[in-house]
């Protein structure tokens, strides 16, 4: 009897050693990732992310977890969505461009990892690019100084143009303010004239492009914003429908069918994010990780679209291309 009762109360005891091991683990890091527009459109941009996290030694569902909130192209939404990242105490907080000034509105104590277009130093991120001091530090892809290099690519592209549609999102008023500025000044230097429309939700792309329609300007440049990559089927569409020339910065506007893009080689930046991401999650400090300023910049030319606008593209461009879709 006693025997019998020895065994058992020892197998009780082994079924809880698991149990008592499993309560000793550390708790699975959450990474809160908070982005403007909507999930639906960046299964590229997310693999690299996912990607740069791997190569910190980070799996999603493995040893790491993520929460995401878009705010599905409302940017009102933001200060929202990050108090609920900060209520939620996750690890650490990838924001993306707007977003980024809203979670560090929302905390000084979580770390954040941004991406942005704009100086990270004006937009109150950082002290410095080299030392960024406070919680946030990340990723610059300096899409606003490219203003002027996109200009010139276009009117390579398209000699005869002279008058240029500019599409800004008015919701990303940092962002648009900055474009335009440099925009004025390139546009002078080249002698182009601009006519600048607004654009923040779908059917006012479509209301711009009505306007196009009936004005025909002799090309499209479209501003560097989320927004519009998000949108990139609609945009593409309505520029082949009218017979526009349109330029942007990211190449998966072209690859949706759009003439031709300059820019920063956007996975690589998320990657970047997720490496960085990585490197906080195994203890490294804001502070001490210098803002990254992307240098890899990439030229995409549609030559399928370029034949259907009855363009020819030289030699010496096509050379210069890192891309050309056929």
């Amino acid at each position: 009897m006693r025997r019998r009762k020895f065994i058992t109360l020892l197998g009780g005891a082994a079924a809880a050693w698991p149990l008592a091991a499993r309560a000793q683990q550390p708790a699975m890091p959450v990474i809160g990732f908070l982005n403007p527009t909507s999930g639906d459109t960046f299964a590229g941009r997310l693999r690299a992310f996912r990607e740069g996290l791997k190569d910190t030694g980070y799996v999603e569902g493995e040893n790491v977890a993520t929460l995401y909130h878009w705010a599905d192209n409302q940017t009102g939404r933001l200060p929202e969505l990050s108090a609920e990242l900060v209520r939620r105490r996750v690890a650490v907080i990838t924001a993306f461009v707007s977003a980024a000034v809203a979670a560090k509105a929302a905390t000084t104590a979580i770390p954040i990892v941004f991406l942005v277009a704009e100086d990270p130093v004006r937009l109150g991120l950082v002290a410095s690019v080299a030392r960024p001091g406070g919680n946030a530090t990340g990723i610059n892809i300096l899409s606003g100084e490219l203003v002027a290099k996109r200009l010139e690519l276009l009117r390579e592209l398209v000699p005869g143009a002279v008058r240029i549609a500019v599409l800004v999102n008015p919701a990303a008023a940092a962002s648009t303010d900055s474009t335009l500025k440099d925009l004025e000044v390139a546009a002078r230097t080249l002698g182009l004239q601009i006519q600048v429309l607004n654009a923040s939700t779908s059917g006012e792309i479509d209301a711009a492009f009505g306007t196009f329609a009936h004005e025909r300007p002799d090309a499209i440049f479209v501003s560097s914003d989320p927004f519009f990559t998000s949108r990139r089927v609609q945009v593409a569409n309505l520029a082949a429908r009218h017979n526009l020339p349109l330029t942007s910065a990211t190449r998966e506007i072209s690859e949706a069918g759009g003439l031709m893009s300059y820019g920063t080689n956007i996975a690589d930046a998320w990657r970047q994010v997720g490496i960085y991401t990585g490197r906080i999650l195994h203890g490294a400090k804001p502070t001490d990780l210098p803002v990254m300023q992307v240098s890899k910049f990439e030229l995409v030319i549609n030559a399928q679209t370029a034949r259907m606008l009855g363009l020819t593209v030289s030699p010496t461009l096509l050379a210069r291309a890192d891309e050309v879709i056929e």
